[in-house]
């Protein structure tokens, strides 16, 4: 499994997701004011717990690796954010194939593929740098320190928002799977899935960077309207 491992940024940080973000991750979905839209949120001390024990399970078992999104500058829990299906390829292929069972991954070990996902943010902070940053804070991790050949991205397909804010990385659309899955609200979900390879990430890298750029002069990290979860969050 990989290792769990603080991925820093200029403006935020994301940390492995534990226990002591608890208190964040309650008042970050709260500014919510109820789910968000089409990604599963903890809302109320229970569902934090239940929602990180859940997460530290996924990471021990090597299927995920999620993250607390926290603020630099003042430590403020605005999000979460996971690694989730690490693809762990085998080849290549003999014939006849074995029908030995495969052996345990052993510790440490670092994904072919993966999926980023499970992400949500509060409202003040969508659309933004910190979005930005935390994408480019994961996807040079996966590339550069794991070496991965592909990331995935999915949306559920009504989900407009997350698919353009996903476009504008330069993911690439593999097309929608219809049908895909059940979505929070119960209704049968099409999925989009788009994918950076590894050929892809120098551009995609330079083309966050520039927009990175373009809004650093723009709205204050965390606005007027974020206050009320600074005596909540989690602080180092």
């Amino acid at each position: 499994m990989p290792a769990p491992v603080i991925l820093d940024g200029r403006i935020v940080r994301l940390e492995p997701l534990a226990p002591h973000h608890v208190p964040g991750l309650v008042a970050a979905a709260a500014a919510l004011d109820g789910q968000a839209g089409f990604t599963l949120v903890p809302h109320g001390e229970q569902e934090a717990r239940t929602y990180v024990f859940q997460a530290e399970a996924a990471q021990l078992a090597g299927s995920a690796l999620a993250f607390a999104i926290v603020t630099g500058g003042d430590d403020c829990v605005v999000g979460a954010t996971r690694f989730t299906r690490l693809d762990y390829w085998q080849g290549p292929l003999t014939w006849p194939l074995s029908a030995e069972p495969m052996a345990a991954l052993p510790g440490g070990a670092i994904p072919d593929a993966v999926e980023i996902g499970n992400t949500w943010l509060i409202p003040a902070v969508r659309g933004g740098r910190v979005n930005l940053e935390s994408k480019l804070l994961l996807l040079t991790h996966a590339f550069e320190s794991w070496g991965v050949r592909r990331v995935t991205l999915r949306a559920d397909a009504r989900n407009q928002r997350s698919r353009a804010a996903i476009e504008r990385l330069g993911a690439v659309s593999d097309g929608v799977r219809r049908a895909h899955s059940r979505g929070l609200d119960g209704a049968v979900r099409d999925t989009a899935f788009y994918s950076i390879l590894h050929d892809e990430w120098a551009g995609v890298r330079s083309r966050i960077l520039d927009q990175l750029a373009a809004r650093a002069a723009h709205a204050p990290l965390i606005p007027p309207t974020a206050e009320s979860l600074r005596p909540l969050a989690y602080r180092r």
